[in-house]
């Protein structure tokens, strides 16, 4: 299927590895200029080099670390606009709730929430001048399902679903569209290593330890694996496209029928 997406550009936020990557090169083989961040310069020219040996894609990237104030600055200025943001960058971390201290909570929030907000505050005017772009949250089921061994992180994706419906509703009319993503759990490159400490820990193999994840972390998933990046990748590709130009203000779920609500 064409997505339409050729000639484009897009930022994808948080990309040089895991879902973002994923995402990044699912727009870049639908024809979009995609610029690919990380806080790194040898992790984005790696990312880089990745992308354009896969396809002789168009892409670039900038280094910058966007939980920041200081990286946002240096990133509008050097892009001063894009007509596809996908605000992807996030961190998670297991932490007893009695533990997370504020530092937590405040670094949670500037790098899951805030780098989106100061992102799309900057990139909305131009989009809607043009009267067309697209806006997307990379959020989570555990927006829904607020996870006891991580409710900071939950906070986090519950807090993406507030500003992309209030985004969306902001730009009504203008021909751009905001909608958020609600992955489940991912065979990221963070997960990876979180599924495998966990396995060493007790003493089984990564397979078990997958096993046992979804008969008791999340035993409501419908899928019972983790889904890849890829899989989610294609959603986001989709939101992004013009072909999607009647989804707005929506929260995707490509959660692997995790969230059991129907709505």
């Amino acid at each position: 299927m064409d997505l339409q997406l050729s000639g484009k550009t897009a930022l994808v936020t948080g990309s040089t590895a895991g879902i973002g990557f994923a995402i990044a090169a699912a727009l870049a083989r639908e024809g979009a200029h995609v610029t690919v961040n990380g806080r790194t310069q040898a992790r984005v020219d790696e990312a880089v080099g990745r992308l354009q040996t896969s396809g002789g894609h168009t892409v670039s990237g900038f280094a910058a670390d966007l939980g920041t104030a200081d990286g946002i600055a240096a990133l509008t200025q050097a892009h001063p606009a894009f007509d596809i943001l996908v605000n992807n960058l996030g961190i998670f971390e297991p932490k007893p709730f009695a533990d997370i201290t504020d530092a937590d909570w405040q670094k949670f929030f500037e790098v899951n929430v805030l780098s989106g907000i100061r992102l799309s505050r900057f990139y909305l005017p131009g989009m809607t001048a043009k009267k067309w772009g697209r806006i997307v949250f990379i959020s989570s089921e555990s927006a829904v399902n607020i996870p006891t061994e991580m409710v900071h992180y939950g906070w986090t994706k519950t807090s993406q679903l507030a500003v992309s419906r209030g985004l969306a509703q902001t730009a009504a009319g203008t021909g751009v569209t905001v909608n958020s993503v609600l992955p489940g759990p991912t065979r990221s490159e963070g997960v990876g290593t979180f599924v495998g400490q966990m396995a060493r820990d007790k003493g089984i193999s990564p397979e078990q330890m997958e096993t046992e994840f979804f008969e008791h972390a999340r035993p409501s998933s419908l899928l019972k694996r983790f889904e890849t990046v890829e899989e989610i990748a294609d959603v986001v590709a989709f939101v992004c496209s013009p072909l999607a130009s009647a989804i707005t203000g929506a929260a995707w779920r490509a959660d692997g029928g995790v969230v059991s609500s129907l709505v």
